[in-house]
């Protein structure tokens, strides 16, 4: 298996579903360095019965990416990365997101995790307290974060659709549990297991039928989880809040309330040269006079 942080968690639910089965996750973060050649990992793979992997882009490995490492062979099951950010319409990259490396995106008190309305405010001139009084309904409205789902659902149905591996029907199933992300591209358990029953069965296998999040933890919740605000959640017909959780260290969890986390990230942006604050969707924002006035 081929993949992200996503792919570990399917990984780990292929290997409860399947317990005869040898299953091996190779990280894409770590491919260029461990393989270094598409010819390299083709035959890292050549044991194997079945290859399941996510899209992963040109220049990763020498020699091309997924679609080519596909050519001729039929083990191998694109499955698709499920990004869905209509729960956090807020969250946003902010640094090098083109050089497909963490290490270039600026941290925030969450890891790599930022509010486009902190950082806005903040390059805007704005005061703490100033940028927490924009967290209220009428600016998530005039930003669009009330019609989020519509664009999130499009995008991540058609992306599964274009890899010939449909997510129709299991969106609307995990709709119907509520929030299913912790962030924007980190599913909950139970979406991750939707996606290992589905490579199974249509490989051919036959999966213990079991919900994987009532046996496996969900190692994704130890890392940054990011709030679903009150203001969307009733949208949805949710319970929300605004308490944000870093990655744990130590396996101990803390949480950041919003004056805490806005603080905090005020004081990481003041230690940076403004140019590497670079965030596509705050650039936008400060170019409309309309959307800029809202900060003002």
């Amino acid at each position: 298996m081929l993949g992200n942080c996503q792919a570990e968690g399917v990984g780990r639910a292929l290997r409860l579903i399947l317990p005869d089965a040898r299953v091996t996750v190779l990280s894409l973060a770590a491919l260029r360095r461990q393989q270094g050649s598409l010819a390299t990992l083709r035959r890292s793979l050549a044991p194997f019965d079945h290859v399941f992997s996510q899209f992963f882009p040109e220049g990763l490995l020498k020699g091309g990416n997924v679609h080519a490492l596909a050519e001729g062979d039929a083990r191998l099951r694109l499955f698709p990365t499920i990004l869905f950010p209509a729960f956090h319409p807020d969250m946003v990259h902010v640094g090098d997101i083109g050089a497909l490396s963490a290490a270039r995106l600026v941290p925030s008190p969450v890891g790599p995790y930022h509010s486009a309305i902190v950082l806005c405010a903040y390059r805007e001139g704005r005061t703490v307290a100033q940028t927490l009084g924009l967290f209220r309904d009428d600016v998530f409205g005039r930003l669009g974060y009330y019609d989020a789902w519509n664009d999130a659902s499009a995008y991540l149905l058609g992306s599964a659709r274009d890899i010939g591996f449909p997510l129709d029907a299991e969106l609307a199933r995990w709709s119907r549990r509520g929030c299913f992300m912790h962030v924007l591209n980190h599913p909950k358990l139970f979406v991750l297991g939707d996606l290992a029953h589905r490579l199974a069965r249509e490989a051919g296998l036959s999966p213990v039928d079991v919900a994987v999040e009532d046996y496996l933890v969900d190692a994704l919740a130890a890392d940054a989880v990011w709030p679903l605000y009150p203001e969307i959640a009733r949208r949805y017909g949710l319970v929300g809040g605004t308490r944000f959780k870093p990655k744990e260290r130590d396996g101990v969890a803390t949480l950041l309330d919003l004056p805490a986390f806005v603080t905090g990230s005020f004081e990481i942006y003041a230690r940076l040269p403004v140019e590497g604050l670079v965030c596509s969707r705050v650039s936008a924002w400060r170019d409309d006079p309309a959307v800029r006035a809202l900060f003002r």
